[in-house]
């Protein structure tokens, strides 16, 4: 039987790979950890969002910058997964923003940019990680989450 499809992992863009379902089937122990994943593609956030829940993690979404932004002040999250290109408010600016707002979570940068430059920056506004999502299998991004929020 097979389940749910991993879009981050397929093997080449635009195919969809299933997974036995048997892996999907009992999530793990809550972690009490708090994720909020700021990505404006659907299937990308959908796809960070399932995964991160069956690994123990509760997450929230926001698919612009500004939308983030009130998340990110108005609540204390673990960790925040963030994409770059976004509407309303790019991720530079949002990483800008919130560090003169005083909140300091580590966050983790996942981007289709993949220059030196735009790496650098994000890890000079603090990024503590900085992944290419075309670059990057889901389980590697969990992994590295996970080790963050340990």
């Amino acid at each position: 039987m097979y389940g749910i499809i991993n879009l981050l992992e397929a093997p080449k863009p635009g195919l969809f790979v299933l997974s036995p379902a048997s892996e999907y089937i009992m999530p793990k122990t809550a972690t009490g950890k708090k994720i909020l994943i700021v990505e404006d593609e659907r299937p990308v956030a959908r796809a960070l969002e399932l995964k991160l829940h069956f690994c123990g993690f509760e997450t929230k979404v926001a698919s612009d910058g500004e939308e983030a932004l009130k998340l990110a002040t108005a609540e204390d999250f673990d960790l925040i997964l963030l994409d770059l290109i976004l509407p309303k408010m790019n991720g530079f600016e949002f990483l800008e923003t919130l560090k003169k707002k005083g909140k300091h979570p580590p966050v983790i940068v996942t981007s289709n940019l993949g220059q030196e430059e735009d790496e650098k920056k994000a890890r000079e506004l603090g990024a503590k990680g900085y992944f290419v999502k075309s670059n990057t299998p889901l389980s590697e991004l969990v992994q590295h989450v996970q080790e963050v929020v340990k």
